[in-house]
């Protein structure tokens, strides 16, 4: 521990032992308890960021003084220590306590109740902890969640210094530009009418650091996107371990990461298994088949099968004319309540129905929708290559909707079946051959899948046998890939289209011509006709990897001090109205407010 005796302490909270019995010593914290046993007994706690201590008051003078005081009160205590008579062998300073000298009140908690107890604030109401978060941070269990961020930042640091990389901060007041999400935009004083955006990602930037001739790049970035959150999404911000490197390709980006995540997820991780190098690589075409998403959790081991030939004729109204997937789960044990709650959520998560049946220790097809099946018995059972005591859960409708309901089925069977699903485990892959087009819902016309500035499989040639229709855009993919850990999207990333020529050409099989391309993005476009290196990168969101270390369902648990559902932040009150003398200075004029909805 590093040295921590200041002005007001001369040890931690947490650092006392046997050793210091008889030292006169002061401690300041927080007063997290206090026990009365008599008018000259009682019993405090002291808390710091560090631990906690008993203390012991054995005068009427210090019980009084202690007594006043409201629990979370900042305190400084001088006295004795000595061994306890009854240790509390689940402290780091059980063995000890101290007998006040002396008390002094540093900062005095002028309320009689507070909103939550400390050490329970986890179970408050969400609202009540986002709105006190500085109460909420004192829970040790909410504050080591922090710790752990800060430990984790501190490590891929390290990680990535030690590659050779060079760490390089990029603007935060940036032009917009469409990358897929909302801006959030920055009025500008001196040039009214215009306006800054707030990054949603380093993107432009990075890959213009590789044509400036910088060779490795990295930065834990700051994002900013106007998007909704969910449980692994924060709203307004997020941060990135952002990379870049130049005169590299796919493997070479896999083999950085695949140096710098498994040892810190082994050290940091609440499981201590991590994968090990090569991860698993999957295209995302085989994904959507096997496993029935792009981002699979691989501690599951159950596979998704194609049952359309054998089912899709049963008789079954929705599986006439559709594909139809199948899950096969050996040695299910659960109740017709349990298979009806599991259907009920994968109809929630995914807004489609999953049907079910079971071969029984007699051979009989049973449950759900056997009479469609059970006329076709042998049939079913030699395709799904089915046991006695099987369960197969069914999904069904057009290819990518019977995939996309098949995988949310895997997941909770999976999570429901530990025989089938190694939860002690950080399992990575990356899912590679993405796309390069689809077909946009609302369009109706060709767009891009992910990224633009990809580069394609087959490049500049693959392009233009597409553009004179030998080719079908659909079918070209593109060197994007994924990193999943245990079914969750840990981050994107590409080798970057550095060719002008191929740019020009991929961006006007969706309609837009090289000057679109000019004006939408002139600093990257006019760089790389300077000569720019081939170059590839990718960026793992901090705050997921944090998430999934820390064992957390939801994002907000490791973010010092995140927003609500809503893009709230109830402690400082932001979004806030600002005073007409602001707006005017910045030339704005604000049409509709909050209350007139």
């Amino acid at each position: 521990m590093a040295n921590v005796k200041t002005a007001y302490r001369t040890h931690t909270c947490g650092e006392l032992r046997m050793e210091q019995v008889g030292q006169t010593v002061t401690l300041a914290g927080f007063l997290e308890n206090f026990r009365e046993v008599g008018a000259s007994l009682g019993f405090a706690v002291l808390r710091d960021f560090y631990g906690t201590t008993q203390v012991v008051a054995e005068t009427e003078e210090m019980v009084k003084t202690i007594k006043a005081l409201n629990k979370e009160s900042t305190i400084a205590v001088t006295g004795v220590v000595r061994e306890r008579d009854s240790k509390n062998p689940k402290l780091p300073t059980g063995d000890i306590e101290v007998v006040p000298e002396k008390i002094e009140v540093l900062g005095r908690c002028r309320h009689n109740e507070l909103p939550f107890q400390i050490n329970r604030s986890r179970e408050a109401d969400e609202t009540q902890r986002l709105k006190y978060r500085y109460l909420d941070l004192r829970n040790p269990a909410v504050k080591n969640n922090i710790i752990l961020r800060s430990q984790v930042v501190a490590a891929l640091r390290q990680a990535m210094t030690a590659q050779g990389f060079m760490e390089i901060t990029t603007p935060i007041l940036t032009a917009s530009s469409p990358e897929g999400a909302r801006d959030y935009l920055v009025p500008s004083r001196k040039h009214p009418g215009k306006f800054y955006a707030l990054p949603q990602a380093p993107q432009q930037f990075k890959q213009l650091l590789m044509a400036s001739g910088f060779d490795k790049y990295f930065q834990i970035a700051p994002c900013f996107r106007d998007e909704d959150a969910r449980g692994d999404r924060s709203p307004g911000e997020f941060y990135q371990l952002d990379m870049e490197m130049a005169f590299a390709g796919q493997e070479d980006v896999f083999a950085v990461l695949e140096q710098v995540l498994p040892p810190i997820f082994a050290q940091y991780g609440t499981y201590n298994v991590a994968s090990e190098a090569p991860f698993k690589r999957i295209s995302y075409l085989e994904a959507m088949d096997k496993y029935g998403s792009d981002k699979p959790d691989l501690r599951i081991d159950l596979t998704v099968t194609d049952a359309t030939e054998v089912l899709a004729n049963c008789g079954f109204g929705p599986f006439e004319g559709n594909t139809v997937k199948a899950i096969v789960v050996s040695g299910f044990e659960g109740t017709r309540k349990q298979i009806d709650g599991i259907c009920n959520e994968v109809e929630v998560q995914s807004g489609n129905k999953a049907y079910w049946f079971r071969l029984d220790e007699k051979g009989e097809i049973v449950g759900g929708i056997a009479k469609f099946v059970q006329p076709i018995k042998d049939a079913v059972v030699s395709a799904l290559g089915l046991e006695p005591g099987c369960f197969v859960g069914l999904t069904a409708g057009k290819l990518l909707t019977a995939q996309k309901t098949a995988g949310v089925l895997r997941s909770k069977l999976g999570a429901f079946c530990p025989n089938h699903m190694d939860k002690e485990r950080y399992e990575f892959c990356w899912i590679v051959d993405f796309p390069m087009y689809e077909i946009g819902e609302e369009s109706g016309e060709l767009e891009f899948c992910h990224n633009p500035f990809s580069m394609p499989n087959g490049g500049l040639e693959i392009l233009k046998k597409a553009a004179a229709g030998e080719v079908d855009p659909l079918s070209i993919t593109a060197f994007q890939y994924d990193l999943v850990c245990n079914g969750v999207e840990l981050s994107s990333g590409a080798v970057r289209n550095h060719d002008p020529e191929i740019m020009i050409e991929a961006f006007q099989l969706v309609r837009l011509g090289e000057e679109d391309v000019k004006a939408k993005f002139p600093a990257m476009y006019n760089a790389f006709t300077y000569g720019a290196p081939p170059h590839a990168g990718i960026a793992p969101g901090v705050d997921r990897m944090v998430m999934l270390l820390a064992g957390e369902d939801s994002i907000r648990e490791i973010i010092p001090f995140p927003m609500n559902k809503n893009a709230q932040d109830l402690m400082m009150g932001a979004p806030s109205f600002v005073t007409d003398a602001q707006l005017n200075e910045l030339n704005i004029v604000c049409t509709k407010k909050e209350e007139d909805e």
